[in-house]
């Protein structure tokens, strides 16, 4: 009877030992020590003087956090390039059919993103991310809301962007 475990327990210890399990998702190649992290300009009609030092750094942080990588100035394995390329508030909850005003507005932010995996080409993307957030008319001024919504969009994006350079599902 012990030698039947045995059996049904080696295969499993072998399944263990050759996987690796990691628990913020990254996946990232072993041999991929170095990144690069150049500054998102802000191309977007509507300019936001801190948006773009905001980003890059939000995604600077995540790699920091994240994972073991050493972001460096150049020569890396991989690079992160790009330009935020939309920032834009529309209302979204029309209040009052006779007299219509918004109920609420939603601040969107596009950014387009380069990554380049100079070890495994196959690897590298271009692609446009866009995340959103609403917030609700006359509770507070744009102004002192912008800053919290800026933050929270940009955890978003840098959550999509990192996922898709580094979580291989």
């Amino acid at each position: 009877m012990k030698k039947i475990y045995l059996l049904l327990l080696l295969p499993l210890a072998l399944l263990v030992n050759s996987c690796s399990v990691k628990l913020n998702g990254a996946s990232i190649p072993k041999d991929m020590k170095t990144i690069t992290v150049l500054f998102f300009e802000n191309n977007a009609p509507l300019v936001v003087p801190t948006l773009s030092q905001d980003f890059t750094e939000a995604l600077k942080t995540r790699i920091r956090n994240q994972t073991s990588l050493n972001i460096i100035t150049s020569d890396a394995h991989a690079v992160f390039e790009g330009r935020i390329t939309g920032y834009d508030i529309r209302p979204v909850a029309l209040q009052n059919n006779n007299n219509p005003s918004a109920g609420a507005n939603r601040l969107t932010i596009k950014v387009n993103v380069k990554y380049t995996n100079n070890l495994d080409p196959k690897q590298s993307f271009e692609e446009s991310f866009e995340r959103y957030r609403d917030f609700p008319v006359g509770t507070t001024t744009f102004d002192i809301a912008q800053v919290q919504l800026i933050r929270e969009i940009n955890v978003m994006l840098v959550e999509d962007i990192f996922n898709r350079a580094f979580a291989q599902w």
